[in-house]
């Protein structure tokens, strides 16, 4: 779903942002009709206030598609701030999940903290499935070791035959910043492989060299935060980890 990847990406641009949250910045109508990187929180403090796609439309250019997808996010994020977590049921919880909350999303939602979230989520059988990217769209099975999660599918693409050892990447970081936390990452991956070991890069930035598809045996371009890597590594079960 849009609504999932939309947030995903927010939490990726900036380790401070929790996804689509509607109480970062105030309504400014003058920062709605020019692009720039916060109007996203602007236009999730506008739908949140009742603001019309029509409305939005006019003001951002935006498409209404896209606009009716940011909607979903903040209406759903309304309902569930009417809930405390013993009222936050199955079909909610995995609702959530499915467009786009994490575990610390849903907890300030609901007034609880993000593990109390994690244990019902997980007492509820509601984990992520690991699928492949199809760098081939479609026209031919998808064969590439890039990998990520999602909520909204029903098997995984992969075998989990555990042995692996697993990096855990830097993540984000901005244009005239150095690159030599990520040579790091490559060293200890280079240096795993020189040893016959099997290694998983957890990673999420496609212009460095850590995310290349022959530097590892799987790479899963994924958030960085402490749900995502425990998710994976529950999945994987490595026989290591090693944070770079």
């Amino acid at each position: 779903k849009l609504e999932e990847a939309f947030q995903k990406a927010l939490r990726m641009v900036d380790e401070n942002v929790n996804g689509f949250d509607p109480y970062l910045k105030g309504i400014d109508e003058e920062e709605l009709e020019r692009p720039t990187d916060k109007r996203m929180f602007v236009l999730a403090a506008a739908l949140k206030a009742g603001y019309s796609v029509d409305r939005l439309y006019e003001l951002t250019k935006i498409d209404r598609w896209f606009l009716e997808k940011m909607k979903n996010i903040t209406c759903f994020y309304t309902v569930l701030e009417t809930l405390d977590q013993s009222k936050l049921r199955h079909h909610l919880l995995r609702q959530a999940k499915q467009i786009g909350f994490s575990d610390k999303q849903i907890a300030k939602a609901v007034q609880s903290t993000e593990l109390a979230v994690r244990k019902q989520r997980y007492e509820n059988n509601i984990r992520p499935y690991v699928k492949q990217i199809d760098t081939v769209a479609a026209e031919w099975p998808a064969t590439t070791n890039y990998l990520y999660l999602t909520y909204n599918g029903t098997v995984h693409d992969v075998q989990f035959p555990g042995w692996y050892t697993m990096v855990i990447g830097s993540g984000v970081y901005r244009i005239g910043s150095s690159v030599e936390f990520d040579w790091c990452a490559v060293g200890c991956l280079r240096e795993l492989r020189h040893l016959g070991r099997k290694t998983i890069m957890v990673n999420y930035n496609p212009e460095t060299v850590s995310t290349d598809y022959d530097m590892c045996d799987r790479l899963y371009f994924e958030e960085i935060s402490f749900e995502v890597v425990m998710d994976i590594y529950d999945l994987e079960n490595p026989e290591g980890v090693i944070l770079s």
